[in-house]
């Protein structure tokens, strides 16, 4: 089996989707360890920061680097003194071993974490924006195209279409990539390939995205923490008929 890409291997006649260990290290501390797809990923490292809350914005990352590290890669960041005593307290609070669940959460409280509303902008679309943002980021997906197994997360916005995309095999990984592409600043309608969950709704109101739509349907409680934060949540975007499940103002024509 050979590498030929940041994305992919070749094993034989197939091409396959990459993965390996990544270890998000902060400060010298590991605080979890996910299964990517190793691409982009000072960006991934960048944006889980931010949308896991360690960091509010990206000059609190004083440096970084990627380290390969025999079978897996770790991804370091080293934090500015605000945040960086903020993440040893949390580490402090943790009781065992992070995992790889919810990003290395310990609590139910923390995996119901408060995130914050977003800010309304002009933001509108139209009946036919969520399929065509889907088909836009579908045809934009590289490492997809050749291993028919990743995930992807784009950016787009009404009238200029997708402005940034990001794949891994994990779909939360692949938005955490996006957000760090983004430096945090999601000025439009976040669009995935995947099923739409609460944990992809936080990571999306960490960023401030107001319109989060996905290829899959949607999970209940996704679209509690959607409609409390203020964000328009589509299941189904591919569809002839989108799922609309809260705030569906940001909709030309809509009641």
């Amino acid at each position: 089996m050979s590498r030929d890409g940041p994305g992919w291997v070749q094993a034989g006649s197939y091409a396959l989707a990459a993965e390996v260990p990544v270890a998000l290290v902060f400060d010298g501390v590991t605080q979890a360890v996910m299964m990517a797809t190793p691409a982009d990923l000072p960006e991934f490292l960048l944006g889980f920061a931010l949308t896991e809350g360690i960091i509010a914005a990206p000059a609190e990352v004083l440096r970084s680097e990627i380290v390969e590290q025999g079978a897996g890669i770790e991804a370091r960041a080293w934090l500015a003194e605000a945040p960086g005593a903020a993440f040893r307290d949390r580490r402090r609070a943790m009781m065992g071993p992070v995992g790889c669940g919810l990003c290395g959460i310990e609590s139910i409280e923390q995996a119901l974490r408060a995130v914050p509303p977003v800010i309304p902008r002009a933001l509108r679309l139209r009946p036919g924006d969520p399929g065509r943002a889907l088909a836009d980021l579908e045809r934009a997906q590289e490492i997809h195209d050749r291993v028919r197994g990743c995930h992807a997360a784009g950016l787009w916005r009404p009238g200029a279409g997708l402005i940034a995309q990001a794949e891994d095999v994990g779909r939360h990984n692949a938005l955490d990539k996006l957000a760090g592409k983004l430096a945090g600043q999601a000025g439009g309608a976040l669009v995935m390939t995947s099923r739409l969950s609460v944990d992809l709704v936080q990571k999306a109101a960490m960023i401030g995205a107001e319109v989060l739509m996905g290829a899959g349907a949607a999970t209940g409680l996704a679209v509690a923490e959607a409609e409390r934060a203020g964000i328009t949540l589509i299941g189904r975007a591919g569809s002839r008929a989108p799922e609309i499940y809260c705030h569906p103002e940001r909709f030309d024509g809509a009641k």
